[in-house]
């Protein structure tokens, strides 16, 4: 019994600071924002503060433009550096090479997360989840003065879409494979393709969230009829442009950047974190199941609507954790089921099975 007694305390003292010790929990703790490349001619005057300095301020709007929606962009890009310094945990100059009398640096840079979205949070900015995600897209070209529609060849947002890359995207978009059976279908619903559900092609692709992008040729206009599927949820978005000339390529890139932002937009808000709110949660688990504690602890880690949390106390049976979670009860039910969690919630604390 005696042996048995210390052992029990062993394990809780060892699961306690793996808990509050672990790398990934100081990891968690942080925005990374890696590989910043700044550039810098040698010159009499030149300054290595001043360079990391640049690299600082890149950084910072990389993450902001990962972390809200561009209509907020403006309130916080204009930013004094010491402001910028006090939000940074660490930083680390990965590479410096001087090539051809200039310097090249590479910045590694860790950002306070707490430090971020309370300075968000004084702004009155709701940030959103950093959730990269894959997206099926699938444009179709229908030009109305020539009644032709084009999906594949002549279709220069299929062949120009995913030559704009950015950092700051969280969307990463799969476009379809040329596929005759797919064009004869579209084709075959020409004169209904703002209503088809495009079903039989997305299932092919074993995606789960889509956007299909009608665009709607008249002239210089261009009418873009968005379909976007995230889950089970569908949402239509109308947008139209003027003045935009397919076949001259800096029309095309501005097409096509302002589309990705609007898309973007879309998918911050629907992972938007409501700082506003601060809902305390009690949870308990068994204390000799190590491997799913563990397993919690760092799912919690990874989730940007976890504001914080704590071991609150233990018995010989539980552990039992507090968090405050920025979303409802339902949104955290719903994370647990995504990440494989069984939680029991008929009492007012939850059980993880």
């Amino acid at each position: 019994m005696y042996f048995k007694k210390h052992l029990y305390i062993l394990f809780l003292i060892l699961a306690l600071n793996l808990s509050f010790f672990s790398t990934n929990k100081l990891n968690a703790n942080t925005f990374f924002i890696d590989d910043i490349e700044i550039t810098e001619k040698l010159e009499n005057n030149f300054n290595k503060e001043i360079l990391i300095n640049k690299g600082f301020k890149k950084a910072y709007i990389e993450l902001i433009s990962k972390l809200v929606q561009s209509k907020d962009l403006s309130k916080i890009k204009d930013i004094k550096l010491n402001e910028i310094k006090s939000m940074i945990e660490t930083f680390s100059i990965k590479e410096e090479k001087f090539i051809n009398k200039t310097y090249n640096l590479n910045l590694g840079v860790s950002f306070n997360k707490k430090e971020i979205l309370n300075y968000l949070n004084r702004k009155n900015i709701f940030p959103s989840q950093i959730k990269e995600e894959k997206f099926l897209f699938i444009p179709i070209l229908l030009d109305q003065s020539k009644n032709d529609i084009m999906v594949y060849s002549d279709n220069p947002m299929y062949d120009y879409w995913k030559l704009d890359n950015r950092r700051e995207h969280l969307i990463e978009y799969v476009l379809p494979t040329e596929d005759l059976e797919d064009l004869n279908l579209i084709r075959k619903n020409y004169l209904e393709i703002e209503n088809y559900d495009f079903k039989k092609i997305i299932e092919k692709y074993f995606i789960e969230n889509s956007i299909i992008a009608v665009f709607f040729k008249n002239g210089d206009e261009i009418k873009v009829l968005s379909k976007i599927k995230v889950k089970n949820k569908q949402v239509i978005k109308s947008n139209s442009f003027n003045d935009i000339d397919l076949n001259k390529t800096d029309n095309l890139n501005t097409l096509i950047y302002n589309l990705k932002l609007i898309y973007e937009d879309f998918w911050k808000e629907n992972n938007l974190i409501n700082t506003s709110i601060k809902l305390p949660i009690m949870i308990s688990l068994d204390n000799k199941n190590f491997e799913l504690s563990l397993k919690f602890e760092e799912t919690l880690n990874m989730l940007d609507l976890v504001n914080s949390f704590t071991v609150r106390k233990f018995d010989k049976d539980l552990i039992f954790y507090e968090l405050i979670f920025n979303g409802t009860p339902q949104n955290f039910i719903n994370l647990m089921e995504e990440h494989d969690f069984s939680l029991d919630t008929q009492n007012k604390i939850w059980n993880l099975k």
